[in-house]
C-alpha cells in the first residue's frame, strides 16, 4: 500500500509543470488533493487528470504572494477535508532580468511568489500539520545553492527559502512535523520555455546555470516530493535536496 494513501496534499503550483507533475502523481498513489494555481482552465485540466485517476480533488485559484488568500486557501482545504497532512510549496515566478534594471515590482514579484508566499502558508497550515504529524515539502532550486546570472532576485528568494526549510527545521524539532526542501535543476516546462529575459543577456553567462545532461522533464522530480511527504521519509526532516543532473555536484 502507497505511504500516501488516504493523505491530504495541498499542492501549490498545480496550474502546469512541476505542480501538475506532482498533483497527478500524488493522485496515483492514493492522496486527496487539494490543488491550487492562478490559471483556472489549466487547474482544471489537472483536476480532471487527477480525477481520471480516481482521486478525491479539490482546487481553489488565489495568488500565493496575498498572506489573506493563503490563510483562507489553508482553512478551505480543512473546511473540505477535515485535515491536512502534506504542504507542497512549489509555486513561483522566475523573470530574467539585468540587475541594475530590475524594477522594485520585478524584485517584490520575486520575493513574494518564491519565499513570502511559502512562509505564509507555512504559517497557516503548520497548526494543522502538527495535528497530523504531517510534512512540508518546499520546492526551491539550484539557484538557492549557486549564484545565477540575471536572476539576483529568484536566486534571493530561493537562498530564503532553503533557509527558511532550515529555520522551521529547527524551530520544530521537538515535534513530529517534518519540513524539507527539495532544490530541482532546470525543467521542461511552460515556465522555462516562456522565461522572458533581456535581449542583450549574455548566453555565456547564462549557461553556466545549465548542466552537462540537460533538463528534466517535471514527471522526474515528483517522485522525490512524494517520497518526502511520505511516511517511507519519516527520519528525514531539515534536508535540502538537490535534484539536478548532477549540475551541483562541481
Amino acid at each position: 500500500m502507497s505511504t500516501l494513501t488516504g493523505k491530504v496534499a495541498f499542492i501549490t503550483g498545480a496550474s502546469s509543470g512541476l505542480g501538475a507533475a506532482t498533483a497527478k502523481y500524488f493522485s496515483a498513489q492514493g492522496a486527496r488533493v487539494f490543488i491550487t494555481g492562478r490559471n483556472e482552465e489549466a487547474l482544471n485540466e489537472t483536476r480532471d487528470a487527477c480525477q481520471s485517476a480516481g482521486a478525491d480533488v479539490a482546487t481553489q485559484i488565489f495568488d500565493v504572494g496575498d498572506r489573506q488568500a493563503c490563510f483562507a486557501a489553508i482553512k478551505a482545504c480543512i473546511n473540505h477535508y477535515g485535515q491536512l497532512d502534506t504542504l507542497v510549496n512549489i509555486a513561483g515566478k522566475h523573470c530574467l532580468h539585468h540587475s541594475t534594471e530590475a524594477s522594485l515590482n520585478d524584485w517584490q514579484q520575486d520575493i513574494d511568489s518564491n519565499l513570502s508566499g511559502p512562509f505564509f502558508l507555512c504559517q497557516a497550515a503548520i497548526p494543522h500539520l502538527l495535528e497530523q504529524k504531517g510534512s512540508i515539502v518546499n520546492v526551491a532550486s539550484i539557484a538557492g545553492l549557486q549564484g545565477q546570472a540575471y536572476s539576483a532576485g529568484y536566486c534571493a528568494a530561493k537562498h530564503g527559502l532553503v533557509g527558511l526549510t532550515k529555520a522551521l527545521a529547527l524551530e520544530f524539532a521537538k515535534t513530529d512535523l517534518r519540513v524539507n526542501a527539495i532544490c530541482p535543476g532546470g525543467m521542461d516546462t511552460p515556465q522555462i520555455s516562456g522565461l522572458q529575459m533581456p535581449e542583450d543577456i549574455d548566453f555565456d553567462l547564462l549557461m553556466r546555470s545549465a548542466g552537462l545532461r540537460g533538463m528534466m522533464p517535471p514527471e522526474e522530480v515528483a517522485p522525490v516530493i512524494a517520497f518526502l511527504a511520505s511516511d517511507s521519509a519519516s527520519a528525514i526532516h531539515g534536508a535540502v535536496y538537490p535534484v539536478d543532473k548532477g549540475k551541483t555536484a562541481g
